[in-house]
């Protein structure tokens, strides 16, 4: 009996790593998102994680940008164009970023 116990929860301990959400990070790092120029990030998969996190992290990102550009009193597409350059251009090796002409690059 002990052994059954055992055994599920060491299955439910191994499944539970898919059970957590999905970080930026780890999406960069596994090729399902990118960053753009528009200063918001972009599915390159389209599985239900990747857009669930690509919906989060762009509503975050609105908020934001919107607190910035109140506070200086600039347009929030200004912020967002201006922080997506610094994000492109900080980009990782190996992540992809969306170019000038619309297609994804791997730095």
């Amino acid at each position: 009996m002990k052994k059954r116990y055992l055994w599920l929860i060491g299955a439910g301990w191994l499944l539970s790593g898919s059970v957590m959400a999905l970080t930026l990070d780890e999406a960069k790092q596994q090729g399902r998102v990118g960053e753009t120029l528009s200063g918001y990030v972009a599915p390159l998969k389209q599985d239900n994680d990747t857009l669930a996190l690509v919906k989060r992290i762009n509503d975050g990102r609105t908020e934001q940008y919107q607190k910035i550009a109140e506070g200086n009193h600039i347009a929030l597409d200004d912020v967002a164009r201006m922080t997506g350059q610094k994000l492109v251009a900080r980009a990782a090796a190996g992540e992809y970023v969306r170019g000038i002409n619309g297609q994804w690059l791997k730095k």
